[in-house]
């Protein structure tokens, strides 16, 4: 199959790969580039095109999907870098210390 070719794919995965192009473009990515990771995400979550024959699926992994509002946003950004370092360096030193006991 050609890179590109959408056949493979069912409705439903065609339109989330929208929804959450949208929701990139939104965010004021390119056209293109929110489009890829769309596609990226759908195909992470699903495993790639499922619309071949009558077999059994398997299960959607939406972990992917919630992955993108978790890593930070405009208020992050904001932020100053030696601000975000600080948290950094405190959460590690946090994480280390209750590994510890």
């Amino acid at each position: 199959m050609p890179r590109g070719d959408k056949s493979s794919y069912t409705g439903k995965q065609k339109r989330q790969a929208r929804h959450i192009e949208e929701g990139y473009e939104d965010r004021g990515l390119s056209e293109d580039e929110a489009e890829r990771r769309a596609w990226a995400t759908v195909n992470k979550m699903t495993g790639g095109g499922k619309k071949s024959g009558s077999g059994v699926g398997k299960r959607a992994n939406k972990a992917p999907a919630r992955k993108g509002g978790k890593l930070g946003g405009r208020a992050a950004a904001r932020r100053p870098a030696a601000a975000r370092s600080a948290s950094a360096k405190k959460a590690a030193k946090t994480r280390a210390r209750r590994a510890g006991s």
